[in-house]
Parts: structure tokens; C-alpha cells; sequence
């Protein structure tokens, strides 16, 4: 056998290897700093601070980030101690070895709250980018990682996602421990359980999994975490990142993980049963599992009596029918059911139409396409502006058309009802599903007429079915059929009558009234 040899290294392969980036300290001060810099570079908020530990000959160094630390905890609480209570505290024999001294100055010299010893060099970078300081000592190999982030972050207000007529006014923000607090205040009960992950192989952005202890199923929490642990992505900006990777259905139009903005909300799921993920740097909070009907429900819902609140509900439901077929219903009897239509509102529809050089289908399109154009729009701008762009540029296009002889005056009343009944949906990914969903709808009424809405409905109807939220069915509680859910369905029973939490959340304490 003729034996190969092994292909020699070229020169640019060997200067890649040299690069790579080293693993542990050495003991030499400088050498240790020459490896910062060499590998966060000549960054402008990076700083190295040198200096002798007490009045001894033992040289130290703080290296951190600027623009990310609270300056004075590292005035006040390291450096000052470094220089002068290492003199007040230092026992009169000599200390020796590295665990001695970093022990001795970890636990007797320094007053900061967060410190750990860290050996690996690819470890102190990532303390270093999260906003620590790292201590180093002339002549151990050891670092130590004191914790000295600060973060800028908007105060606590109210939000502007899920504005509400009575409930309460705190709203998430964009730091993590300002939303675990939040929770923290609304559930003062040891059963409140957090597990930390990092995701992103370069944001590393922090989450949190939260869950109530005896109350929420372990195999739902199980599931969640495998799903988290699959990630393996560079980046992880915003809680819709994780939403998109641990999703069921990718491939649904209907969002199958609630968000919210609300405390009071996320407290009220984790009591269900269910599991909040809250992530660094947004203010949207995720909960699974999540059903339909989760998302046509407000948490006002629960703040006011039960007969107001079951009619409310009762217009969201029609709400999502109206924003989701009447323009195809519209389309179909126009074009191709005239008979089904009462003659007197039909001799009046037809007069309406009468000059329209186009179908009724190409009519709902256009002032559909139109509408969605202005709400997009209206989003986008500044709030001010977005308001008056939305209301004034409605009526003006609305009016032109209509003087023109382009849209029939009835089509501008179905397509301001689709859309006024979009509206009153409180979540928002629900109803983007609806707004496509209604397209299609239109396309199968100009094909089918009457007969292809009920297809497309029927189509809808099986595809939620189908559709499962980590385990729990989409459209529960009416598959599988549970009567006692019918509580809190499309009519809300009093708070009285509501003593047992969801079964399909399977939840290892179902009793929450006695």
C-alpha cells in the first residue's frame, strides 16, 4: 500500500492558525492585555486602567467597556478598594498562590455584589461585550468578571399596542430584569420558576422561561425548552426571532404564540398554566400554548361584568367573520347569485353600478389594494401624521373614486365595514392572518361565486383543526369538545362560576377556586 503523505501547511494556513483566538491567560499582566487588544481591537470605548494593588508591588487592571458600565460602581466600589482596603484588610502573613489571593480579594476586598472567576479567554470576551469588568492580577492566570452593567431604559408606561378603557397602566419595556420585577411584583409566591438561556451565537441576548410551579404541565415545559435549545442562529433582535424558530406551522398564516405588552396579561397566563419566554431588549413578551380564541380576547375582558364583556365578545367574533368573507360575499351575489339578492336592494345595486367599467371582483381589489396601502401607511409615518394620512386619505380616494365612476358607492361601504371590523381584533398577528386570508377569499368568490366561498371557508376550517400550539389543539375548547371551557368561550360566565383552570392546558393543579 502506498502510504500519503500529509499535505504541509502553507503559509497562509499557518498565520490563520496563529490568529485563531487564544484559550487560556498567562500570568504576565501585559501579555494578557496585549491579548484584548489584539482581539476587541482599537475600540474607542475600550479601556485599560493599570495600577498597584494597595501600596504593594503587585500590579492590577481593569479592562471594560465605557459605554456600557456604571462608572461610579467602578470608582466606588473597585478602585477604591483596590488601593486602599487592600492595605486595611491584608493580613499580615503573605499570600500565596493564585487561588489564595483571587479568593482573598473576591471575598475580603472588593464590596461589588457580582464576581466570578473566569479561566478561558473566549468567556472574558463575552463578559466584557455584556458590560463587565474584567480584574486582572500580575502574576495569576486567572481573571476576575465583576458585574458592573448599566443600560439605558425607557421608564415603565403604558402601551400602545393594547390600550385599554380600565386595567392597569404598566406596560413592558426593553429590559429583562424590569419585566421579570414586573412579574415578580404581580406574583409574590415562591412558585414563580425563571430559567435563563442565551441565544445567538453573536447578540447574545439573554431569555428567560417562566413558569408557575405546580401549575403548569412539565411536558409543555419540556417542549419548550428542547425548541429554545435547537436555536442556532448569529442574531436574535427581537422576540419575533423566537417566535418564528419554535412555531409548529411555519407555513400557517394564523400565529400560533401570543405576545403582549401587558404584565397583568402574562400573570394571568402563567396562572392558566402556560409559559411566558420574555427576551432581552423588546418589550413583547411571548405565551404558549395559544388557541384561536385567545386571540379575540382582551384582558379587559376579566375587569368587567360578565354581560358586557360576553356582548363584546360576541361583536369580535362577528368582527373576524365580517373582516373575513364580506367582500367575497359581496363579489359572488353581485356576479354571479343576482337571485339571492331582494329585488328592491338589487334594482338599487344595480344603479349604483350603473357606468362602472369594471367587474365587481377587479372593484374590491382595487379599493381593497387601496386600503391596505393607507393602513401601511398610516403606520409607518409619524403619529400625528399617519392619523391624518389614514382618515383623509380614506375619504379623498374613496370620494374621487366615486366621482369618477370607478368604484360603485356600495362597494366604498363593504370595504369601509371589512375594514372598521379588522380593527376591533385585539391582536394584531391575528388580524394580518385575516387581511391575507380575505384576498383569497375574493379569488375563490370570482371563480366559484357562492359555492368557493364555502369551499374556502371549509378549507379554513380544517387547516385550523389540524392546527396545534405545543401540543394543545388550535380551536380548542371546541376540539376536542369540552362544555365546561364554554365558560370562558364566546360567552364569559361570572368570575363565580370559573373555579377550574383550562383542561387543555393539562396542568398539574387544575383547582384556582375553591
Amino acid at each position: 500500500m502506498i502510504k500519503r503523505r500529509k499535505p504541509k501547511k502553507t503559509l497562509l494556513q499557518t498565520k490563520k492558525n496563529s490568529d485563531e483566538t487564544p484559550c487560556c491567560f498567562h500570568e504576565d499582566l501585559v501579555s494578557n492585555l496585549l491579548m484584548i487588544e489584539n482581539e476587541i481591537g482599537q475600540n474607542a470605548d475600550l479601556k485599560m486602567r493599570t495600577f498597584r494593588l494597595g501600596s504593594t508591588d503587585r500590579k492590577v487592571a481593569l479592562v471594560f467597556l465605557e459605554s456600557l458600565i456604571d462608572r461610579g460602581l467602578v470608582e466606588d466600589k473597585i478602585m477604591q478598594s483596590l488601593m486602599f482596603a487592600f492595605d486595611i484588610n491584608h493580613p499580615d502573613r503573605e499570600l500565596s498562590g493564585e487561588e489564595e489571593l483571587s479568593d482573598f480579594i473576591a471575598n475580603h476586598i472588593l464590596t461589588i455584589e457580582n464576581v466570578k472567576e473566569v479561566r478561558f479567554f473566549k468567556d472574558l470576551l463575552i463578559e466584557i461585550a455584556r458590560g463587565n469588568t474584567a480584574l486582572f492580577i500580575d502574576g495569576l492566570s486567572v481573571a476576575l468578571v465583576l458585574g458592573t452593567q448599566k443600560y439605558q431604559t425607557r421608564s415603565i408606561e403604558e402601551p400602545i399596542s393594547e390600550a385599554l378603557v380600565r386595567g392597569p397602566r404598566s406596560g413592558f419595556n426593553e429590559s429583562l430584569d424590569v419585566n421579570i420585577a414586573l412579574l415578580r411584583q404581580g406574583l409574590t409566591t415562591p412558585d414563580l420558576t425563571l430559567i435563563e438561556y442565551t441565544l445567538g451565537r453573536r447578540t447574545r441576548t439573554k431569555l428567560v422561561v417562566a413558569f408557575m410551579k405546580g401549575i403548569a404541565d412539565p411536558e409543555i415545559v419540556s417542549e419548550v425548552k428542547q425548541r429554545l435549545n435547537r436555536i442556532d442562529v448569529d442574531e436574535v433582535l427581537e422576540s419575533g426571532y423566537v417566535e418564528q424558530l419554535i412555531e409548529d406551522n411555519p407555513f400557517s398564516p394564523f400565529p400560533q404564540i401570543q405576545y403582549t405588552e401587558r404584565p397583568d396579561r402574562v400573570i394571568a397566563a402563567l396562572l392558566e398554566g402556560r409559559v411566558a419566554i420574555l427576551l432581552e431588549g423588546t418589550s413583547f413578551v411571548l405565551m404558549v400554548p395559544t388557541t384561536f380564541p385567545m386571540l379575540l380576547q382582551s384582558p379587559e375582558d376579566y375587569y368587567e361584568r360578565w354581560i358586557p364583556t360576553s356582548l363584546l365578545r360576541l361583536m369580535r367574533y362577528l368582527a373576524a367573520y365580517i373582516s373575513l368573507l364580506l367582500p367575497s360575499i359581496y363579489i359572488s351575489f353581485v356576479s354571479f347569485h343576482q337571485g339571492l339578492i331582494p329585488t328592491k336592494l338589487a334594482i338599487s345595486m344595480a344603479q349604483t353600478r350603473e357606468g362602472v367599467p369594471f367587474p365587481s371582483f377587479i372593484e374590491a381589489l382595487i379599493m381593497e389594494i387601496s386600503i391596505e396601502i393607507l393602513r401601511e401607511a398610516g403606520l409607518r409615518l409619524p403619529k400625528p401624521v399617519g392619523q391624518t394620512v389614514g382618515l383623509v386619505g380614506g375619504l379623498v380616494v374613496g370620494e374621487a373614486a366615486v366621482s369618477a365612476g370607478i368604484i360603485s358607492p356600495i362597494m366604498v361601504i363593504v370595504v369601509s365595514l371589512t375594514a372598521i371590523s379588522s380593527f376591533a381584533i385585539p391582536n394584531y398577528g391575528a388580524g394580518i392572518a385575516l387581511r391575507l386570508l380575505r384576498f383569497l377569499a375574493m379569488f375563490s368568490a370570482a371563480l366559484f361565486g357562492l359555492y368557493g366561498v364555502i369551499l374556502f371557508f371549509l378549507a379554513i376550517t380544517i387547516h385550523l383543526c389540524r392546527l396545534e400550539s405545543f401540543g394543545v389543539p388550535y380551536v380548542a375548547p371546541t376540539i376536542p369538545y369540552s362544555l365546561y371551557e364554554w365558560k370562558d368561550f364566546i360567552i364569559r360566565f361570572p368570575l363565580r362560576n370559573m373555579k377550574q383552570r383550562p383542561k387543555m392546558m393539562n396542568t398539574k393543579n387544575p383547582v384556582r377556586k375553591k
